[in-house]
Formats: structure tokens, C-alpha cells, sequence
């Protein structure tokens, strides 16, 4: 039995010098792809928050304010110029709401934010048309989502291994040598780029500032090992 284990662990370290100089024939090499979606969901955010009239009139300074405009009201206007939008109810959710801290001696303002679901960013330029920005702190285009967006993650990763393959055949046929088996495959994730401004006041005429910014870009990474044959 000890003879029988002696040779065992002889084959085993016979094996392991050759082993270790397969595994020094190698190539390593990093393979990338983008990948441009059209999202078929836009989140649109909107927040709404309570303010003075006097605010607007042009002449009246911040200790004269006097007539507040109720939340109430604003979101009603808010959900009128949605309706003349083409929004349905069903896709205006509530997010969140909160007070709006103003300086000492002043009344809190009740602000409310509402995440709306678009499927076209034609209907961005809609709301913009009927709404009343007097009542509207902030709006901006949220998260981008697409129902085939499992697919166009496998895609870019299949993309991203073929480039790391054409990268690593011409590196190693300039050496003389050709491209083996693949030795190791390590997946470094992807990362989503969307360049929408992150806030627009559309008090300063922002509203519009979306038209460039309309696709969801997907980066992806693949470190991969082959080997190098003669």
C-alpha cells in the first residue's frame, strides 16, 4: 500500500512541471463591446412644490410673500396638463413627499415628486408644452429600461469575447505562433452610460435639454486566456 502511494505522489509531481509549462504558453487579453439601446420604458420624474405668488410678480421682495399656493392645487394642474399630454393615470406613481426648508421665520413648503412612465420621449415633449412651470421645482428623465434587456446583455458579453479572440489571434500569429484553447474566462461586468443631465430646473428653460440624450449604452468586459501552440 505504501509502494503504491509512493508512486502515486512520483506521477503526481512528474505531472505538474509539464502542467505548469503548458499554463506559461499563454496569452491574456481583454475584449470589449458597446452596445446602443432604445429604451421602450423612460422614467420621467416631476417634482411639484408649493410657492408663493408673489414670488412671480416681479416686484414683491421674499419677506412680502403672503399667498401661498397650495400642493393641492399644483398637482391638479400637474395631472391636467398630463392628461392633455396623453398620459394615462395608470402611469403616474407617487415617489415621494417632503418639506422644503426655508429660511428662519418662514413657512415649510410641501413639495411631492411623481415618477411617470413614458414609452416615447416624443411624450416629454408634450408635457413640456402643457404644463404650468410656476409649481414645478424639477423634472428629469430617471432610470431607462427595456424588455429585451437580458438579451442585449448577452450579445454584448458574446461581442466583447470575439474581440478578445481577434485581439489575442493577430498578437500571437505576429509572433510567429497560432491561438490555442481557451485557458480562462473572467466576465468584468458590464456599465450602463446614459448622459442626461441629472436635473433640470425648468424655471431656467431646461425642459428641452433631452433631445441629445435618448439611447441607454451598455460597456462590457471580458478578460480571457488562450493558449499559444506552435
Amino acid at each position: 500500500m505504501k509502494t503504491k502511494l509512493f508512486f502515486l505522489i512520483l506521477a503526481v509531481l512528474a505531472i505538474m512541471p509539464l502542467q505548469a509549462q503548458t499554463d506559461d504558453r499563454y496569452i491574456e487579453v481583454t475584449g470589449t463591446s458597446e452596445i446602443e439601446i432604445v429604451p421602450d420604458k423612460i422614467h420621467y420624474i416631476i417634482e411639484i412644490r408649493e410657492y408663493f405668488e408673489e414670488e412671480f410678480d416681479g416686484k414683491s421682495k421674499p419677506e412680502e410673500y403672503r399667498t401661498k399656493v397650495p400642493l393641492s392645487r399644483i398637482e391638479q394642474d400637474l395631472r391636467d396638463a398630463l392628461y392633455k399630454a396623453g398620459i394615462p393615470k395608470d402611469a403616474i406613481r407617487t415617489q415621494e413627499i417632503g418639506d422644503y426648508w426655508r429660511e428662519r421665520g418662514h413657512d415649510f413648503l410641501v413639495s411631492k415628486k411623481f415618477d411617470i412612465i413614458l414609452k416615447d420621449f416624443r411624450q416629454i415633449d408634450e408635457i413640456v408644452k402643457n404644463i404650468d412651470t410656476k409649481g414645478i421645482n424639477t423634472m428629469r428623465i430617471g432610470e431607462l429600461e427595456n424588455k429585451d434587456i437580458l438579451t442585449y446583455h448577452q450579445k454584448g458579453k458574446i461581442e466583447a469575447l470575439k474581440a478578445a479572440e481577434r485581439k489575442a489571434t493577430y498578437l500571437v500569429e505576429a509572433l510567429g505562433k497560432k491561438l490555442g484553447n481557451v485557458i480562462r474566462i473572467v466576465e468584468n461586468g458590464e456599465a450602463g452610460i446614459f448622459l442626461a443631465p441629472l436635473q433640470s430646473n425648468v424655471r431656467s428653460s431646461d425642459a428641452y435639454s433631452f433631445d441629445n440624450f435618448r439611447t441607454i449604452k451598455k460597456n462590457y468586459s471580458m478578460l480571457v486566456r488562450f493558449e499559444i501552440v506552435d
